[in-house]
This record gives C-alpha cells, structure tokens and sequence, in this order.
C-alpha cells in the first residue's frame, strides 16, 4: 500500500477559502471589492479580474438599454449571456479551476490592480 502525504489541513481550509472568495468575486459588484482587498491570492485575483469585466459589462449593457429602449431585445440577450458567464465562473471558481472565458479573459488580463 503507498501512503500518499497528507495534506496539511490549513493549506485545504486556505484552498476552500480561495474557492469561495474567487466563486463570489462573479456576483457583480463584489468583485470590484475581492479584487482591491484580496491580493495575496492569485487565484482569486485571476476570478475577480473575470468578474470586473462582466460587472463592467453589465453595467455598460443597463446603461445603453435605458435611453434606447429599441434595443431592449438584444440588451436583454447579452445580459442573459452576461448570466450564464457568471454562472460558469462561479461554478469553475468553487471547483478550484481557473477557466478562462473568451473575450472576458483577454480583458481581464489588461487590468493591473
């Protein structure tokens, strides 16, 4: 039988704790908050750029979709692409995965915070 090392238990609680913080970064505004308090984790960084881009873009999407009513079908379809994008990222961020989302990444990776 191979004994394999344990892990050492604050190093998981430490890894679990970055999961839950980068999966929270999606949920809008919070991300902004993660990514200027959260800097010693790279990891939740990585999620909390991902999270300001579609922040971004959701707030880009209501502004535009407010004066411009006509194009309330398509500001509704992105924002609902906006939806699914924040759902992935939370679900890869709690699965300890770094996914990078087309687009959302090459921006991301233009933020310097």
């Amino acid at each position: 039988m191979i004994n394999l090392p344990e892990e050492n238990s604050s190093d998981s609680a430490s890894k679990g704790n970055d999961n839950l913080i980068a999966a929270v970064s999606y949920l809008l505004i919070l991300s902004i908050i993660i990514l200027l308090v959260k800097k010693d984790s790279d990891y939740v960084r990585f999620h909390a750029r991902q999270g300001v881009v579609l922040f971004g873009a959701f707030v880009i999407l209501s502004i535009i979709g407010i004066p411009l009513v006509f194009l309330l079908p398509i500001t509704g379809l992105l924002n609902l692409v906006i939806l699914v994008a924040v759902i992935v990222g939370f679900v890869q961020a709690l699965g300890g995965k770094r996914y990078k989302m087309p687009v959302v990444s090459n921006l991301s990776e233009k933020i310097n915070i």
